[in-house]
């Protein structure tokens, strides 16, 4: 038994070209900025943006039915992004750390003047 040989499927001449998404470069771009800055905290803000917009785009691109492209740099700018929250987590709780060892190295001693009762 053979089967017929498939055929790639065909345009319609009316379907539109597809189309960058400009807000998915701005994904990777929000989350590069996230993982730069993400071990100085100041990566939480960016991320979260980058986060928020990446849902929208995916929303988007399946709206779109395949007509907006982009969707690898919306992943890619995804992993940077939660790559970005991790660090700033990580800065908060290695300085929490190094908060209370420093608070606990500090002699307790007395705290009135010398000679009171």
């Amino acid at each position: 038994m053979t089967f017929p040989a498939r055929t790639a499927p065909t345009r319609h001449p009316m379907d539109p070209e597809p189309v960058p998404s400009a807000k998915a470069r701005a994904v990777y771009a929000l989350g590069l900025v996230a993982f730069l800055t993400g071990a100085f905290v100041g990566g939480v803000i960016p991320a979260t943006i980058a986060l928020l917009l990446a849902r929208q785009v995916a929303r988007e691109q399946y709206t779109a039915g395949g007509y907006l492209t982009g969707s690898k740099w919306v992943r890619r700018g995804r992993r940077l992004a939660w790559t970005g929250l991790v660090l700033a987590l990580t800065a908060l709780v290695v300085a929490t750390i190094a908060g209370l060892l420093h608070l606990a190295a500090t002699p307790g001693g007395q705290d009135f003047a010398p000679g009171t009762d």
